[in-house]
């Protein structure tokens, strides 16, 4: 087996972070480095790369539903208006993770999504200005560990900070841009590689 690779349990081999766990294969072959364009999705992704910090990917997955819930579906006009109170319920919510800070940035943060579509139409047209060209060549395991950030999440958690948004860093941010394909890291020998590379090259950038 090719390094970084797996065989899970039904038999299909993916990304090795996928392999142990039926949720996280899903998320692996139908999500994770498919573009996304929609404002509510991104803003949700932004929100749980933040959610996620300090804890493993899965234990989001697993909580996204309740986080859905809990958020208004991600809709940044509803969680703008979240109270002080609101806070307060959301901090009960076992459903969700209940860290005060990141529920807090997840309000403020809505506030800049309004503030960023007012601004350029949509918060997907700003995003994906900092997308980098699909890459070229190669991606192996070995490769893959060495990155955990870009010029492109720098660029973008820096202009993001100086918009107010909090939890968005470099490494925060380089995670969102490969679970909404603005990077495609399924590493070289893993099937979901080329369907993601094929709906990034048809895909119409918003302007």
């Amino acid at each position: 087996m090719t390094a970084g690779l797996a065989q899970g349990d039904d038999g299909l081999v993916r990304c090795i972070w996928a392999a142990g766990d039926p949720l996280y294969a899903a998320y692996h072959d139908r999500e994770w480095g498919f573009p996304v364009s929609d404002d509510t999705r991104l803003y949700e992704k932004i929100c749980l790369e933040g959610f996620q910090a300090g804890l493993s990917w899965i234990t989001i997955l697993r909580k996204r539903e309740a986080f859905r819930r809990a958020f208004e579906g991600f809709d940044p006009a509803r969680v703008a208006r979240f109270t002080p109170k609101r806070v307060e319920r959301l901090l009960t919510d076992a459903g969700i993770v209940r860290h005060r800070g990141k529920i807090e940035s997840a309000i403020n943060n809505a506030a800049r999504t309004l503030e960023i579509q007012r601004e350029h139409g949509s918060l997907s047209a700003y995003l994906w200005r900092f997308a980098p060209a699909p890459r070229s060549g190669r991606l192996t395991y070995a490769v893959l560990r060495t990155i955990t950030t870009s010029s492109e999440s720098i660029a973008l958690s820096r202009d993001l900070k100086k918009r107010g948004w909090t939890f968005v860093g470099p490494t925060t941010l380089y995670a969102f841009m490969q679970s909404v394909g603005f990077i495609n890291d399924h590493l070289d020998g893993c099937p979901v590689q080329e369907p993601a590379a094929a709906a990034r090259r048809t895909f119409c950038v918003p302007a």
